[in-house]
């Protein structure tokens, strides 16, 4: 992106210079726009539970820049000559289930032959301009709370292999397939000042990218990291895909990992599809936005906090 020239008119809040979730857009003093698009393969073999996590996925970002979700377009590749269209319904009908619950709706989309099939949307949402939040908005002395459990791409990895108990692979769906919309609200309630949804790029490439945003040192306790049943243990066999390694990679450069190991470092940095939402609050909040999080059913916890220091990530 950094070789594109683009204009930068005032009314752009939010662009490219930061890797942020979304885009955004300033209409007036009350409104601004979220943009965003997003689509995968398949992390599961039944259509319609692929199209809930791909638009559950999709939509996560408007979630993490403290905005509303109002429509969106479905984003389909398939490949007509090997997969029927019933079950491509059935994908779109997973969408539409999300769309459901999220309260926005559907309004049509593109479609592609494609030799791989993948899904997604592009989602457009509403924010108000004092309230967006952003992955350079952290400041010292913060608490950090995580509003999902990690392991998912560990978990993915494994249910493809064919390694994963049918309560290992019930709870990595659960997952996915919440919805950011509360856990935005409660971060939002919370006086938070930045935030970003743990997606592809692992907890220590969003987190670290974060920390090098906003100018502060990132430290996570290990202990206080919550791992989807399983995932640990099936990462110490040697399942983990390879798109954690490659954050591992990238990550290094900002990773102080102290005396942790190498699978302690790649569940770090595993790779998420529709992961929760990362964001720092006051330590006065914490408690309060653990509460309300445990209360609608999410398995939240503080990670760790944050520090003067420019662009570190710290795993203790």
């Amino acid at each position: 992106m950094r070789q594109l020239k683009s204009d930068r008119p005032d009314a752009l809040l939010v662009g490219t210079e930061t890797g942020d979730d979304a885009a955004v857009w300033k209409l007036d003093d009350d409104r601004a726009i979220v943009s965003t698009a997003d689509f995968i393969t398949p992390v599961v073999d039944d259509a319609r539970t692929w199209g809930r996590v791909a638009a559950a996925n999709s939509v996560s970002d408007v979630y993490a820049m403290g905005g509303r979700p109002l429509f969106a377009l479905n984003l389909v590749g398939w490949n007509t000559e090997a997969l029927p269209t019933e079950m491509l319904g059935e994908l779109m009908a997973g969408g539409q289930d999300v769309a459901t619950a999220g309260g926005f709706a559907i309004v049509g989309g593109h479609t592609i032959d494609d030799p791989e099939p993948k899904y997604g949307l592009s989602v457009t949402g509403e924010v108000h301009p004092d309230r967006i939040l952003t992955n350079a908005g952290l400041k010292p002395g913060q608490d950090l709370i995580l509003t999902k459990p990690l392991g998912i791409g560990v978990l993915t990895t494994a249910i493809k292999a064919g390694a994963a108990s049918a309560e290992q692979a019930d709870a990595a769906i659960a997952s996915m397939t919440r919805l950011n919309d509360v856990a935005s609200q409660v971060a939002l309630d919370a006086g938070a000042t930045g935030c970003t949804d743990v997606t592809g790029f692992g907890l220590l490439g969003h987190l670290g990218r974060m920390a090098i945003e906003s100018k502060v040192v990132v430290t996570v306790e290990w202990e206080a990291v919550p791992f989807l049943p399983g995932a640990v243990d099936l990462a110490i066999s040697g399942i983990m895909p390879g798109g954690s390694k490659r954050n591992l990679e990238w990550g290094k450069k900002i990773l102080d990992a102290g005396e942790h190991d190498e699978t302690r470092q790649l569940l770090i940095a595993d790779a998420q599809t529709s992961g929760g939402l990362i964001f720092g609050v006051d330590p006065s909040e914490t408690d309060r936005a653990l509460a309300a999080l445990a209360e609608s059913g999410h398995t939240a916890a503080k990670i760790g906090s944050t520090s003067t220091g420019e662009g570190r990530f710290v795993l203790r």
